[in-house]
């Protein structure tokens, strides 16, 4: 059974740039659409942490575009799929889990 292509999906090799140039990144599949981004840095974090108060939906399509690869464009341009594919940019951030001890 072949797999469904999704919109804005590139290839292996595209993949495999984007590893060796950014490291690792994440991919986010919204109704057959899809999005390649790369982890933030602190300073894009700090920037964005403080432009959220004023703005918290701006402040995700900036987000969202800094952390940009690739991908379906609509996804930053209908609405929907905005909404559906920024509830995971904190994911972005925290994906990461650590364990606190006393030493």
């Amino acid at each position: 059974m072949a797999k469904t292509k999704l919109i804005g999906e590139v290839t292996p090799e595209q993949l495999e740039e984007w590893k060796k140039k950014h490291g690792p990144g994440k991919k986010i599949v919204v109704s057959g659409h899809v999005a390649y981004l790369r982890y933030p840095t602190r300073v894009e974090v700090a920037f964005l942490n403080s432009s959220a108060s004023h703005n918290g939906v701006k402040s995700n399509e900036v987000f969202l575009n800094t952390i940009w690869l690739g991908g379906s464009e609509e996804i930053k341009t209908n609405d929907r799929l905005f909404f559906a594919a920024t509830k995971h940019l904190t994911a972005m951030i925290t994906d990461k889990e650590a364990e606190l001890e006393d030493f």
